[in-house]
């Protein structure tokens, strides 16, 4: 996830709300200015809620359709022909739906609507989002210059949203052609342009995302911010892999937000949790191609929350530069990220199966060529890992502690990391590491557990023991125990 791209959301969430908001619901078809993030992130919860029971309906199997009143878009005048522009017309039927008295769904029907930056806006009547459904395709402006703001698609300050698609057919598309704005990465490097994220959910509390394809994001295909009890069910999401900062889904100061059963392969990471993220579950998901599942980057900037309560779960990660990854940037002010669980993940020919690292920066602009760096392997008993003990040993490598460079001019992480969780993890990767824990020099990782580790290099027989486990920075107590690698 690049720090642009964070930028992009930041900026988003940043932005006051229009301080004429009406008590019933209102649109906007150039996307209304967004709200900006409270000042405090909710409790955290005292434990891992597992992620709710799931079923999204079609309108054919509601238990009362008669009570529901459809608004098709079509009858406001969309046209579903590819090229027509029909943000007027789904406005309209979004603040007759929203108004509605009774049970409402803004029905968008088979076709290929194009559409420009929208925001779907609440509250709605009775406090309870209209349900929208997708049978058909969206289709966004190719160009970047359609888009005065970072969303396509936004959904703010809703009740009980649920947005699903057409469960038979399969043909309940978003697709951002994201292909043109790809070619300008030097321009989201500049701080020129802006690169929208596809569908952006802001203030929603309890709603369910379901059976939708979100295609070739020209940034981040759907963001969850600010946001609570929330569960994406059953999404595909896709674009290749040299895609830049095509993230799946970002999370971030959100709690309770769970994402179960989809398939996401794009060109960064499939899953991005960021700062004020609170029990966050990823639950029998593929990940692949892109960098894996990732919480952070953390500590860019200023004043960000704490994560607290993150577990993925009885996941697939295939053909991926990482795995399961934490991530903060060097000089970073102090914050704190803990209780982590990845457990029951399949790995296939992923790069940096398991990594934590505490200097992420994407670019070269967090070192300096006059820095004076320090390398080479060290023995495990110097005192930079100062807690470290193997039960049950099953590990047929040497350890080594990686110095790797440890630039002068560079300050170290001040996210603290700790209660961290890798279990029955399994599969092959193809780099030097299977294990990689760069932690901050200043700031020690704290309890980090590695059991039942079972991961086989691709060309196993080229490497003399196997594999490594590198190991940077400061540790307190770190736990490997009936572990191959």
């Amino acid at each position: 996830m690049s720090d642009l791209a964070v930028f992009a959301t930041l900026l988003l969430i940043s932005t006051a709300e229009a301080s004429n908001s009406r008590s019933h619901a209102c649109g906007s078809a150039h996307a209304a200015s967004p709200p900006r993030i409270t000042s405090s992130a909710p409790a955290p919860a005292p434990a891992l809620a597992p992620a709710p029971a799931f079923s999204a309906e079609s309108p054919e199997n509601d238990p009362a359709p008669d009570a529901a009143m459809i608004f098709d878009v079509t009858m406001y005048g969309a046209v579903g022909d590819g090229k027509t522009e029909n943000g007027m017309a789904f406005l309209a039927a979004w603040d007759d739906a929203c108004n509605h008295p009774g049970k409402s769904t803004l029905l968008v029907p088979n076709g290929t609507f194009f559409i420009g930056p929208i925001s779907f806006i609440g509250p709605c009547q009775n406090n309870q989002s209209p349900k929208v459904e997708i049978r058909g395709t969206l289709k966004a402006p190719s160009s970047l210059k359609a888009f005065p703001t970072p969303s396509w698609i936004m959904f703010r300050q809703l009740q009980s949203l649920i947005l699903t698609g057409e469960t038979t057919t399969n043909t309940s598309l978003f697709d951002a052609q994201g292909e043109e704005s790809w070619r300008h990465a030097d321009c989201r490097h500049k701080l020129k342009c802006q690169f929208p994220t596809s569908i952006i959910l802001v203030n929603v509390t309890n709603g369910n995302i379901s059976n939708i394809t979100l295609k070739n994001g020209k940034g981040f295909h759907m963001g969850i911010i600010n946001s609570d009890n929330v569960t994406v069910h059953g999404v595909n999401i896709t674009a290749p892999w040299n895609s830049p900062n095509t993230d799946g889904v970002h999370i971030g100061y959100s709690t309770n937000i769970h994402i179960t059963s989809s398939t996401i392969g794009v060109g960064d990471d499939c899953v991005s949790i960021g700062p004020g993220s609170i029990n966050i579950t990823v639950f029998n998901t593929k990940c692949g191609p892109g960098h894996g599942i990732s919480v952070g980057s953390l500590g860019k900037y200023s004043a960000e929350k704490d994560v607290v309560g993150v577990r993925v779960k009885n996941c697939t990660i295939n053909g991926t530069q990482n795995g399961v990854r934490i991530k903060t940037w060097p000089g970073s002010p102090a914050s704190k990220a803990s209780s982590f669980w990845f457990e029951d993940i399949v790995m296939i020919n992923v790069s940096n199966p398991i990594i934590i690292d505490q200097e992420y920066c994407p670019w070269s602009t967090c070192t300096s060529s006059k820095c004076k760096g320090l390398s080479g392997p060290v023995d495990t008993t110097m005192g930079n890992v100062l807690s470290y003990h193997i039960h049950k040993q099953k590990i047929s490598l040497t350890l080594l502690i990686y110095c790797s460079y440890f630039f002068l001019c560079a300050q170290p992480s001040l996210v603290k990391l700790s209660d961290i969780h890798f279990t029955n993890i399994r599969g092959t990767f193809n780099t030097k590491s299977a294990v990689a824990l760069m932690c901050s020099s200043s700031v020690p990782c704290e309890d980090i557990q590695l059991l039942n580790i079972n991961l086989t290099h691709t060309m196993a027989s080229s490497l003399q023991g196997g594999g490594h486990l590198s190991v940077k920075g400061a540790l307190h107590r770190l736990e490997i125990n009936g572990s191959s690698f």
